[in-house]
């Protein structure tokens, strides 16, 4: 692994937080005329428990002391995926980021139980041919997409109906209300693998230190007493966007098919246009099995942003 002559890497430290959301800020408008992430949505992620800096990210400064690259590789799902986040106008840079990132990946398939597999995930916003050519040239393929899908309020959203014989509870303010959420998440996600919630400890400990989420933006819904529904809300696109964000929506598959998402979502319309919101974002992974795509469109949401999940499996020597 090498950088071009005179370029320097570091471990990433927390406080790389501001200048890495200026820089990404900067090459995601130049592609897109906007920027991707917020710097809330940069600095919750590096504080996140799951990401060890000292030896999940990395900088790079060129022969003037100038930031020309990051990236993080961060494991998640027990260790069987890690995905990573990488930054820089650079070619090279690009090329070295990846080598750290997967030299991480195989580092964390051999601290496994049998030394498994890993599969390396990185989201490219289609705009991006650069780091798309970079990726091709490693061997990674593109696995999936992922759509950020919008709905702008042309005026104040009204509070939908309750599905008949679903009671809601707003917020999550302890622990029995957290795990009834957390619950239903597990069970919904169970069919996709690589996107499972964290084990409870972690979940918790992952939001509360998060500046743009709140207990209370949690809903859940319950039939017949027990939880079949949640929201997960958060306000990472309140500073660039001014539009409120659905982190999760999920619905155990017993309970399909009632109109509870669809509850859900407007039900977050209708919170975030009471908030002063000017309209709602959340993110679809096209390859998910349930028809999430057709359940957003449904609701008046469209995508206004679609990146591509490239991934490479790395088995460890």
């Amino acid at each position: 692994m090498s950088l071009p002559a005179g370029y320097t890497s570091r471990a990433m430290r927390l406080e790389d937080a501001t200048l890495i959301a200026e820089q990404s800020a900067g090459y995601t408008s130049a592609l897109l005329g906007f920027a991707k992430h917020s710097p809330e949505d940069v600095a919750n992620y590096l504080r996140d428990p799951g990401c060890n800096l000292a030896t999940d990210g990395w900088v790079v400064s060129d022969p003037e002391g100038h930031f020309a690259g990051s990236a993080t590789a961060v494991p998640i799902t027990n260790g069987t995926h890690v995905t990573v986040d990488i930054l820089s106008p650079n070619p090279s840079v690009l090329d070295f980021l990846l080598q750290r990132a997967e030299h991480r990946a195989e580092e964390v398939g051999r601290s496994a139980a049998g030394a498994q597999a890993v599969v390396l995930r990185v989201g490219v916003v289609r705009e991006d041919e650069r780091l798309a050519g970079v990726l091709a040239e490693r061997g990674y393929v593109i696995g999936t997409a992922v759509h950020r899908m919008r709905i702008m309020f042309d005026g104040p959203v009204v509070e939908p109906v309750l599905p008949e014989g679903v009671v809601v509870r707003r917020g999550a303010l302890d622990e029995a209300s957290r795990r009834a959420a957390h619950a239903v998440l597990m069970e919904a996600f169970a069919e996709q693998p690589g996107t499972l919630p964290r084990p409870f400890d972690e979940w918790v400990a992952s939001r509360e230190t998060r500046s743009t989420f709140d207990w209370s933006q949690v809903t859940i819904l319950e039939l017949d007493g027990q939880p079949v529904g949640t929201t997960e809300c958060n306000d990472n696109f309140v500073s660039t966007d001014n539009c409120g964000y659905v982190g999760r929506l999920a619905v155990v598959p017993a309970a399909r098919g009632r109109g509870l998402a669809k509850y859900l979502l407007r039900n977050a319309f209708a919170t975030d246009s009471k908030a002063g919101r000017t309209g709602t974002i959340l993110h679809v992974d096209t390859g998910n099995p349930t028809p999430a795509v057709a359940l957003y469109t449904s609701v008046g949401m469209r995508p206004d942003l679609i990146s591509d999940i490239w991934q490479r499996t790395i088995q460890p020597a």
